[in-house]
């Protein structure tokens, strides 16, 4: 694989000149007329400095632009001359091992940025960021995206913002011997990063635990880590079933896509094995009509599951420039509407005299690039399968009812955790109806 070395030296340069967008943007446009190589090195290593999660060049009729992702957020960067964006494609396919003479049809490569540390003995003087690339044909060229996988956004299970209860919940769940839990997001909700902060949580030297990914996104040590290969015939299906062979406890699996990952998932589920993947669905409840949608049985669904759990990311106010409030009568009204049909243990206490949200500056300040908000949190819902869900999930419920069964048992919804987190003024109402809807 190849790799773009940046010294610890030159990155400490990035991250004190590069502190928030509008530096980056100064720095890219005052960079244009270096070399290739070196305005890459520049747009990667400003982009980890901004943590980052993805860089897109994309071509326009009469120029081309750079676009971030910052905190689930596209900003534009700046625009540029065909030219230059012909030479940084180049640069990128190159790298990626991605062929530079096709156009006609997507391609995906990866490389990695190693950034190396100048004052410590050569065996413990690096770091690695793997980067996921994708070229894409479009009207006027090919659109770069690039993913940075930044080991620093791996974070212990108690850092995802969980409430107490259900972190409670998550530790009791990943503990036991057999069963599967399910993670269910759109991309890029982190489902990823929760199934490796349980994978962290259980990794001892007493338990045997495999992984099979597309691509392996972050390597942890002490866990055997496999990668699909469709030129080897090596497909999440087939790799479940050379894994079953290797004696594991735990199972990961990146990625249930077709009836036959989904029966052998199941079947590991239910003799001694437990499972940890993910599914494309827009809530916990549709977990399992995806499951059913895709040929397995119901039969076989609730003996085997777990847990199903759902999530998003939203932004985080700015702790910096954000203040406290009391809540106009609409907001006030739809989060007392919200909230008003939860347990009464989880239940917050809200009155119109003393409850206070956070509310943003402005235009921000330059700790949060002028958004109001700096960094991210989860929000949550999940819901566990008893004896009383298993006989429901054999009647194949709708997801809406399904929904119902399991808010009834206590489920606080994805839309009623970020409610939570807006009376901790961990986020904004406007934010929380952004990602999960006004529900």
């Amino acid at each position: 694989m190849a790799q773009v070395i940046i010294s610890s030296t030159k990155l400490k340069q990035f991250r004190e000149n590069i502190k928030n967008v509008p530096e980056f943007r100064e720095k890219i446009e005052a960079s244009l007329s270096k070399k290739t190589t070196e305005l890459l090195e520049i747009i990667l290593g400003g982009a980890i400095c901004l943590d980052v999660s993805d860089i897109h060049i994309e071509p326009g009729k009469e120029k081309a632009k750079i676009r971030i992702r910052l905190d689930g957020v596209l900003q534009d960067i700046l625009n540029f001359k065909p030219d230059l964006y012909k030479n940084l494609l180049s640069r990128v396919k190159l790298l990626s091992g991605i062929k530079l003479n096709i156009t006609g049809k997507p391609q995906d490569g990866r490389f990695s940025i190693l950034i190396k540390e100048d004052s410590l003995p050569s065996q413990n003087n690096k770091q690695i960021i793997e980067i996921r690339s994708s070229a894409l044909p479009t009207e006027y060229g090919e659109s770069i995206v690039l993913r940075i996988l930044n080991p620093k956004s791996l974070v212990e299970i108690e850092a995802l913002g969980l409430r107490k209860d259900l972190l409670k919940i998550f530790e009791k769940e990943i503990q036991r011997p057999n069963g599967m839990i399910i993670v269910t997001g759109p991309t890029g909700s982190g489902k990823t990063t929760t199934l490796y902060g349980f994978l962290k949580k259980i990794n001892s030297p007493t338990i045997k635990i495999i992984t099979i990914e597309d691509p392996i996104e972050y390597h942890l040590k002490g866990i055997s880590q496999t990668q699909t290969s469709l030129e080897k015939g090596y497909n999440f299906a087939n790799g479940l079933k050379s894994i079953m062979r290797q004696d594991p406890d735990v199972i990961l699996v990146g990625e249930v896509r077709d009836l036959e990952t989904a029966k052998i998932a199941l079947q590991a589920a239910l003799t001694g094995h437990l499972v940890l993947t993910t599914l494309h669905t827009n809530d916990a409840a549709g977990t399992i009509s995806r499951l059913i949608s895709l040929g397995a049985k119901p039969s076989n669904i609730g003996p085997a599951l777990n847990m199903a759990v759902a999530q998003r990311l939203v932004r985080k106010v700015c702790k910096k420039c954000s203040s406290l409030k009391s809540p106009s009568q609409l907001e006030f009204k739809k989060i007392k509407q919200g909230l008003s049909r939860i347990p009464e243990p989880l239940k917050p206490i809200i009155s119109e005299k003393t409850t206070k949200i956070s509310v943003l500056k402005i235009n921000g300040c330059k700790e949060c690039n002028f958004t109001g908000f700096r960094g991210r949190i989860g929000i949550f819902e999940a819901f566990l399968v008893d004896e009383e869900m298993q006989k429901f999930i054999v009647e194949k419920p709708t997801s809406a009812d399904l929904k119902k069964m399991a808010v009834k048992k206590g489920m606080l919804t994805m839309y009623q955790d970020g409610l939570i987190k807006v009376l901790e003024g961990a986020t904004t109402l406007k934010e929380i109806e952004r990602v999960a809807g006004d529900y």
